[in-house]
């Protein structure tokens, strides 16, 4: 049975949305209703809990209707299904009705697991669309790509750069900022429209910060962290924003490949190794090592072990604008 990813979503006469991440499988399963919308407007749809599932109840919602419109069952809660709902489920796999379409949400774990080995056998000739957690950076500007390509909407690399790093610890609000731009927004959607709406965003203010630092600008980068901190800005994310960096970095330092082989060998996007080998630049391998050391006792000042977080923040900003090659040890006060 064909396995898909969520913005690969298909018609067939069953789809089963698997897995944990439920913000993939919303964006599949509208996906797939807005399509058939568009094949047939008269579409009819009907809901059905699987944990609250009466016998015989998709075979009565699934049975012609009187003028032949084609129909979408949507089911939720499969992981949690009754007995009821496991033997119709197998049954109607060995006939499913015409123009209908079936669509089981099932989140994970082993409950159900006889329906799932039916139609993952290609019983019902269905599909299955794999909504499994996004863990890398390189999957969230994938999807927030996705959604501005789904809606017909220009985005360039920088303001996808920008809006997957503002909200990179969640995806919910990563797709709601994805369509707030998608909706209020021109043409197309830039870096300075991103800084625009999210400026305020602690994730986007700390990578400025790094950005401007690694690339050896200390008094911008100076200028950005204090503008970050009166901001109210937690020093913890702005310190794991140059570790993230300089984690990439210390990756790609003296590897040699294209973007895309370096990109697929390390688990990155090749729009982060691009801008990895463009970080390290003016580098030697002492300085990344001591930054690296620097960005790490500094983690540990902000997180109660010295006594001026701030302090720790401008000493670890001062270091890294000179490439690590004036690194003076401890960064506390």
């Amino acid at each position: 049975m064909p396995q898909l990813a969520w913005n690969e979503v298909r018609a067939a006469p069953v789809v089963l949305v698997s897995g944990t991440e439920t913000v993939l499988a919303e964006r599949a399963m509208r996906i797939l209703r807005d399509r058939l919308r568009e094949v047939d407007p008269s579409l009819e749809i009907t809901d059905i809990s699987a944990p609250d599932y009466t016998a015989g109840e998709l075979a009565s919602v699934a049975s012609p209707s009187l003028f032949g419109e084609p129909r979408l069952l949507r089911v939720s809660g499969a992981e949690r299904c009754n007995d009821a709902f496991v033997e119709d489920l197998v049954a109607y796999l060995q006939a499913p009705a015409d123009d209908t379409t079936v669509v089981v949400r099932h989140g994970g774990g082993v409950r159900g697991k006889r329906f799932l080995d039916a139609i993952r056998s290609g019983s019902g000739d269905g599909v299955e669309i794999v909504c499994a957690e996004l863990k890398r950076d390189s999957d969230k500007y994938d999807f927030a790509q996705a959604e501005f390509r789904i809606a017909g909407k220009k985005v360039t690399p920088g303001a996808l750069r920008a809006i997957t790093s503002a909200f990179t610890d969640d995806l919910a609000e990563l797709a709601a900022a994805c369509q707030q731009l998608i909706a209020d927004t021109g043409a197309e959607v830039t870096e300075a429209t991103v800084d625009r709406y999210y400026s305020g965003r602690v994730e986007t203010n700390a990578f400025k910060v790094a950005d401007a630092a690694l690339a050896g600008r200390y008094g911008e980068a100076l200028l950005t962290l204090r503008h970050a901190l009166a901001s109210g800005a937690d020093p913890v994310p702005l310190v794991a924003a140059f570790a993230s960096k300089l984690r990439t970095m210390a990756k790609l330092y003296g590897a040699r490949g294209s973007s895309g082989q370096l990109a697929s060998q390390f688990g990155l996007a090749p729009w982060q190794v691009d801008r990895a080998r463009r970080d390290l630049q003016g580098w030697t391998e002492g300085g990344l090592a001591r930054s690296i050391e620097v960005v790490a006792d500094t983690d540990a000042n902000v997180k109660g072990a010295g006594r001026d977080p701030v302090f720790a923040l401008e000493r670890m900003i001062e270091v890294l604008s000179a490439r690590g090659e004036n690194a003076r040890g401890d960064t506390a006060r």
